[in-house]
Order: C-alpha cells, then sequence, then structure tokens
C-alpha cells in the first residue's frame, strides 16, 4: 500500500476542567481545547492520529502543526509505501531537520501514529500483535493534581479516589507553596497510594535537592523532570544527591538523549511520550534502548484524546510498563469524534483489542468540529 492522502482537522474539543503546568495553562474550563486530527489514506485503508498543540509546553501551535503536516510532512511522504515506517521518519528528518529539539516532534507524530493505525487496520490485528510485543492487558492510571490551594487539593483527590484512581500525580514549580500541596494530596489521598511529581523543568539544582529531601519523608516514588531540560551536567549533580529517583521526560527528546544520559550517568527513570519523542516509531526505540541499558520506565501522555491515548497503551503494554502512567485526557477533555473506544474502569485502562489503535473515529463528526485556526 502507497501513502495516497494525509489529511489534518483541527478540532475543537470540549474541556471538562482547567489544567496548568509550571510553564502556563494546558486546558481552561469553558474554553474548547485544540487537537489536530490526522486522517492517511492508502489505498482504500486509513488510520488516525493525533497532536496536542501546547504551547505552555513546547513551541508547537495549532497553527503550526497544521501547517507543517500539509506543506512539509504530507509532500515528503505521498507515494511511499505505508509500511516504510524507518524510511517515513528519515523522509520527516529531511524536510524539518533535527536542531535542539528532534524537529516538529508533535507534527511528525500524528502522522506516524496514523500509519500504524493504518496498518494495524489493514492487517486486522491490534498494534500490540503487530509488533509482536503486548505485555499487558491493562495499564494503571494515575490522577493529576494541579490544585495550589488545601480545598482545591482536597476536592481534587477525593473526585480521583471517586473514581477508583490509586495513584496520584502532583504538579509542582508552579510557586513557593510546592511541598504543602504535596503534603495535602499524601493526607488525603493516604498512605497506600502511589504518588510522583512533576516540575516541568520548574527548579534550579539548588531547590530541587533541598525539595527532594522533603518529598522523601512524604514517599514520593519519583521526581520527575525537575531541571531545564538541556541541564546535563545539572540532573546528574541531582541524581547523585537526590535521595527519590529522578525521571527524564522533556529531556529525552530522541533516543540518542537517552543514550548520552545513559552514557553520563544521569538518568534513574526514563519516561516515555509518543508526542514528545516523535510517534510510535521513535518511542518504541527509546524504550527498547531503557530496557536494555536497566533504565527504568515509566508513562506519560499529552493531555491526548482518545486517539493519543490508545497510541500511549499500546506502547505501554508492548514494553510491560508497570507503574501509574499519566495518561490524563480523559479528565480534563472529552473525544465526541470517538465511537467504540479505550476503556477505563476504577483508574484502569485496558488496552484496546480491535484492530490499529482500537479506536473507531466518526469521520463526520471530526469535520463538525473542525475549526480553521488559519
Amino acid at each position: 500500500m502507497k501513502i495516497e492522502k494525509i489529511e489534518t482537522f483541527c478540532v475543537a474539543l470540549p474541556t471538562r476542567r482547567s489544567f496548568g503546568v509550571s510553564g502556563g495553562a494546558v486546558a481552561v474550563a469553558g474554553q474548547p481545547s485544540l487537537r489536530v486530527l490526522v486522517k492517511v489514506s492508502a489505498e482504500g485503508a486509513h488510520g488516525w492520529g493525533e497532536a496536542t498543540p501546547i504551547p505552555a509546553w513546547t513551541y508547537e501551535t495549532a497553527e503550526s502543526i497544521v501547517t507543517t503536516i500539509d506543506r512539509y510532512l504530507a509532500p515528503a511522504i505521498i507515494g511511499r509505501p505505508a509500511w516504510d515506517l524507518d524510511g517515513v521518519t528519515a523522509a520527516f528528518d529531511r524536510a524539518v531537520n533535527r536542531g535542539f529539539s528532534i524537529g516538529a516532534p508533535l507534527a511528525k507524530s500524528a502522522v506516524d501514529v496514523a500509519l500504524h493505525d493504518l496498518l494495524g487496520r489493514a492487517a486486522g490485528v491490534p498494534l500490540g500483535v503487530m509488533w509482536g510485543q503486548r505485555r499487558r492487558e491493562t495499564i494503571d492510571l494515575g490522577w493529576i493534581v494541579s490544585g495550589r490551594s488545601p480545598g482545591e487539593v482536597a476536592q481534587s483527590v477525593a473526585e480521583g479516589r471517586d473514581l477508583g484512581f490509586r495513584a496520584f500525580k502532583v504538579k509542582i514549580g508552579l510557586g513557593p507553596e510546592d511541598a504543602e500541596v504535596v503534603e495535602a494530596v499524601r493526607l488525603h489521598a493516604g498512605d497506600e497510594a502511589g504518588l510522583w511529581v512533576d516540575a516541568n523543568q520548574g527548579y534550579t539544582v539548588r531547590s530541587a535537592i533541598t525539595m527532594a529531601r522533603r518529598l522523601e519523608d512524604l514517599g514520593v516514588t519519583a521526581f520527575e523532570q525537575p531541571l531545564p531540560a538541556n541541564d546535563i551536567a545539572g540532573l546528574r549533580r541531582l541524581r547523585d544527591a537526590s535521595p527519590i529517583p529522578v525521571a527524564l521526560d522533556e529531556s529525552l527528546r530522541h533516543p540518542s538523549d537517552l543514550a548520552t544520559f545513559v552514557r553520563l550517568d544521569a538518568v534513574d527513570v526514563a519516561i516515555a511520550k509518543v508526542q514528545r519523542t516523535g510517534g510510535l516509531t521513535l518511542s518504541r526505540r527509546l524504550c527498547a534502548l531503557a530496557e536494555d541499558c536497566g533504565v527504568a520506565l515509566m508513562g506519560s501522555g499529552l493531555t491526548d484524546s482518545d486517539l493519543g491515548l490508545a497510541a500511549s497503551l499500546h506502547l505501554f503494554s508492548a514494553f510491560g510498563v508497570d507503574t501509574p502512567v499519566d495518561l490524563n485526557g480523559r479528565q480534563f477533555i472529552e473525544s465526541p469524534y470517538a465511537g467504540p473506544t479505550v476503556e477505563i474502569r476504577d483508574g484502569t485502562a485496558r488496552v484496546p483489542d480491535a484492530p490499529g489503535l482500537g479506536v473507531e473515529v466518526d469521520e463526520q463528526t471530526v469535520r463538525d468540529l473542525a475549526v480553521d485556526v488559519l
């Protein structure tokens, strides 16, 4: 099958509740959340992917994702065999080359995931079967807490517990009250709940070391991305001084980044995140490298709607990720375009069994939700 057509749809999805990170707002209650859905067609088959524009987290916007795919990535791969994922990755690098980042990873990810979905659908099997690698049937999720007052924290934790969640991820790096927020989460979640924190690059080495010592007493299992992504020396110093494992997210844009951190003995835990790494092709390489080097794996997402959620579940299942993961899309946004889709019950997601991603997309709903961002 050769790739015949690539379409982009920027859709406005309903927002359930507000969400922020150290860089700014991710979702705002009462305002639609924009996601870019991509449909790839090849000789009667098709597949869907998703990009999550979050300018507060990285540089790609809804506008840039649409134009990058339409004007650069799609022309580079039209006519190529749909199965040639490695060749597609190389063509993407020629069209939008790597610089300090891997070059438009969110846009590349949407097309890469859509190709995986297409191939799985054409073969009639879910992605894990297509890869020959499916180690788990369910993945435990973590509830996200980003409140800054005791009342907000208590309400958020209670809501997660009522829905069956047994693990909580706390967004910090937002202000001087970080430690008090984590303490409140532990108080309301209970001593048995899994708990980890994510600073989204919001600390210095000195402040991160101080925070890590406070977090140890609260039973926090991982300190995610406390320092700027490119501060390799600082992350190595922190790893040596921190009493809890340091997990890297934004630092790992490409598998070669993980190789650098491994060589410098500067990583405890690698975060697998499909969109950050430009799709499933490179994410599988990163996860395999972590596994082969003895680096622990955790999972995360980008407040994806159901297409991105499913892609991440297949990846984490393939590598047997057995700690709770941050796939928080359902917590903050709705996916009205999805028919039969991912099942989540009591804080646990079932890895889809249907072909490809296992998410049925209602294309008419996608078109109805589409907005012109240009």
